[in-house]
């Protein structure tokens, strides 16, 4: 017995899209771009995001773990879209927290990314631990975007991250 309607977790679930998740994470690119006049941070989100289907595509072959709804078919762990979510509403935030300097956009990102493995999860497509497992693999990803960005001058006309 559901206590979501299908619609709500088919929309959570649609967040992970790449259609909808990487034109965020465009959209920021070209943010920090045009405010820092750096590339090093934009790239490396950019890398981030083409690097997940090289993270998780082998692991989806390699476990051939079934589906909760689907136990015949095959490629659920980890998650794809729980990936691609996070990478770049995160990477998103990232990019434009030092410009910002308020807790809202990694607080939107990581609700977004919390709202993309509930749908999934709700909705049956995929167990827990694969939603889990893709947040901790796109770890690395991540905390390289962090770093290009800590290590970016000041932006222009405004207060940047030191570098480190």
């Amino acid at each position: 017995m559901r206590t979501v309607p299908d619609a709500v977790t088919e929309r959570l679930s649609d967040l992970g899209n790449v259609q909808v998740a990487v034109p965020v994470l465009v959209l920021a690119t070209a943010y920090s771009v045009r405010r820092s006049r750096s590339w090093a941070p934009a790239v490396t989100a950019g890398l981030a995001m083409a690097l997940v289907p090289a993270v998780i595509v082998p692991l989806k072959e390699w476990t051939a773990r079934p589906g909760p709804l689907e136990p015949w078919a095959a490629g659920y762990y980890p998650s794809g879209h729980t990936a691609t979510s996070a990478v770049a509403y995160i990477g998103a935030a990232l990019l434009i927290g030092p410009f910002t300097r308020r807790p809202w956009p990694m607080a939107s990102a990581l609700a977004l990314t919390g709202a993309t493995a509930a749908g999934l999860i709700l909705r049956g497509w995929h167990w827990p631990l694969d939603v889990l497992a893709s947040c901790f693999l796109c770890t690395p990803l991540l905390l390289a975007v962090a770093h290009a960005v800590r290590r970016t001058d000041a932006p222009v006309g405004g207060q940047g991250l030191p570098r480190t």
